[in-house]
């Protein structure tokens, strides 16, 4: 079959150039020549991997907050400079982030600067967004979904930072103060764990002289090495949250891979002909949702989650309770199929097309590839990788994508999280289910 998408204009424009202040504060400037905006993005390395224990969400308040209140400054000062050139700036637990007008490029990077170094966290600031996040945190631990997805990390990262939400839990929320976000500030946030990545119509040049005038005063901050975890042992897991609702929210997976995995690339393939593309090139939305009627709303994917740290392998549905075990059984179905047998040539070349044909559709605001940028660097990505991803998804072949599912699917060892009204005896049945018949069968070859 003939790709019947263009794939010219797969790959995008995105040259990075890179620089390194003498404080250590890592700089990424992509120039786009005529965008009409502009867009920051400076990430802290280590998120919420850093929470003191007990005080978890302290690394999100601490980042949310950067924009409420600086040295120079109060929260009006600062929306009144942004605002006339149409300029946001918000944070997290990872940094800080913000676009406006092209021409307003300098007025961001300078309230940024200012919001990422001088932040004095108003104590009525602090009290009004701790009652939102708690407001929030209350309202989730009631969502099926939202308990759900947590219970499902936590299966699958174990009991470590990587299975907890970023936001904490209303009980760790409760306990953090002012004194401790001023503490974790002073002590976290460090021009040595700063990677700053902007794009737009600038000068690279120009971009890193204005930096290094508004951010080269920078303290370096203490050196913070890479987080230990382990991964748990690769079993079948359950979990529930009972809740009295009309649909059941299922997540089954486990463990996936890195960004810099040798297969990433035939994953992604895998992935769309799989779950992830569109309903006519995504099997588990073509089988359970449309010939099933099972959900609306169903996916699977390894590869969308791929960072510097494994991410998941994660198949979700919505469902009613007594299609629960159809659905199970489907997702189990679907993924033995895709490691057992080859992917027909025209299915495989359709994902293909579909994928290399919107691939450039995910670079056009500025915001994604300062984003992107960011991602890149984390991750090692090297010059002209992503012309090199779109060489690889081309060569991509039904064996590569085969040979690619069984190292790195385990349709019998997977973790399965539900939100809804089933209890995990039931569950349970239903996960053995759905896992028999290959067991079984498994079991027969090894005897003969």
């Amino acid at each position: 079959m003939s790709s019947t998408l263009p794939r010219a204009s797969a790959v995008p424009a995105l040259p990075l150039h890179r620089f390194t202040l003498p404080n250590g504060l890592a700089l990424v400037v992509s120039p786009r020549p005529k965008a009409p905006v502009f867009a920051a993005q400076l990430h802290l390395r280590g998120g919420h991997s850093l929470d003191p224990k007990g005080r978890e969400g302290t690394a999100y308040l601490a980042g949310a907050l950067l924009d409420q209140g600086t040295e120079k400054r109060d929260e009006e000062a600062i929306a009144a400079v942004l605002e006339p050139a149409g300029g946001t700036l918000h944070g997290d637990s990872t940094g800080l982030s913000g676009a406006i007008e092209a021409s307003g490029w300098k007025v961001l990077l300078d309230v940024l600067a200012e919001c990422a170094t001088q932040p004095t966290y108003p104590a009525e600031r602090v009290r009004l967004q701790k009652s939102r996040l708690l407001d929030r945190l209350h309202v989730d631990a009631e969502d099926p979904r939202t308990r759900a997805v947590w219970l499902f990390r936590r299966l699958a990262y174990g009991d470590q930072w990587l299975g907890r939400p970023d936001h904490g839990t209303a009980a760790s929320v409760a306990r953090v103060r002012r004194a401790d976000l001023l503490r974790f500030h002073s002590a976290k946030w460090g021009a040595s764990r700063a990677l700053l990545a902007v794009c737009g119509d600038v000068d690279p040049a120009k971009v890193r002289a204005h930096v290094t005038r508004r951010l080269g005063g920078w303290a370096a901050g203490a050196k913070i090495g890479a987080t230990p975890w382990k991964a748990p042992e690769r079993k079948t897991r359950l979990a529930t949250f009972r809740a009295d609702r009309q649909q059941v929210h299922v997540y089954l997976g486990h463990l996936g891979i890195r960004r810099r995995d040798p297969d990433y690339a035939a994953l992604v393939v895998l992935d769309h002909v799989l779950g992830s593309g569109p309903g006519f090139t995504s099997r588990v939305t073509r089988t359970l949702r449309d010939e099933l009627g099972l959900a609306y709303s169903v996916h699977a994917s390894i590869s969308s989650s791929a960072g510097v740290l494994p991410g998941l392998f994660t198949a979700y549905i919505g469902t009613s309770p007594r299609h629960v075990g159809t659905a199970l059984a489907g997702f189990v179905h679907e993924i033995r199929r895709i490691r057992d047998d080859l992917v027909p040539a025209d299915e495989l070349e359709l994902a293909k097309s579909y994928l290399l044909g919107s691939f450039a559709l995910g670079f056009e605001r500025a915001s994604r590839r300062a984003q992107y940028a960011v991602f890149a660097e984390r991750n090692g990505l090297g010059e002209g990788h992503l012309q090199d991803l779109c060489d690889a998804f081309e060569r991509v072949t039904a064996h590569d994508v085969r040979e690619a599912a069984r190292a790195h699917l385990y349709p019998d060892d997977v973790c399965v999280a539900t939100g809804g009204p089933i209890g995990e005896d039931e569950l349970g049945r239903l996960v053995r289910k759905a896992l028999q018949p290959r067991r079984a069968s498994g079991a027969r070859r090894r005897k003969a």
